[in-house]
């Protein structure tokens, strides 16, 4: 009996929604990572993006647990001396919802060429509106 290697030519791709209101940001992430990812299929390589799109819809209401909101906090900086700029949990949530999940999502991929291809496939929301209607996703409870 042969080892079956996967190829490109066999990964087929769908699209799912995940409404994120109520739920956990970490668990919520881990669960659109594996979906990202492509662990959730038989055909499952760790050198190939066999993942499928994820949509997250209402990331503006995902919840944390403990003092998250007051004490997880952002950091960027802008390559000057004294640019670094830190961004609480709840202000995040405030302005901008997406970039929460982004961030989350971004921590449990790969890093490197392939973990940036993957992450190409996250669509998150504000809202509870999207723009891929067309591509006829099917919901997914994560």
């Amino acid at each position: 009996m042969k080892t079956f290697n996967t190829k490109p030519a066999d990964i087929k791709r769908e699209w799912y929604v995940v409404n994120a209101e109520g739920k956990n940001l970490g668990r919520l992430a881990s669960g659109i990572a594996k979906i990202l990812k492509g662990k959730h299929k038989v055909i499952y390589t760790p050198h190939l993006d066999c993942g499928d799109y994820v949509i997250v819809l209402n990331a503006g209401k995902i919840t944390v647990t403990g003092k998250k909101l007051d004490v997880k906090a952002y950091h960027h900086h802008s390559g000057y001396p004294g640019g670094m700029k830190t961004t609480l949990l709840r202000d995040q949530l405030e302005k901008h919802p997406d970039r929460v999940i982004k961030a989350a999502v971004w921590g449990m991929l790969p890093k490197g060429r392939l973990g940036r291809e993957i992450f190409k496939k996250l669509k998150v929301y504000k809202g509870a509106d999207h723009r891929h209607v067309a591509q006829k996703p099917k919901t997914l409870e994560v």
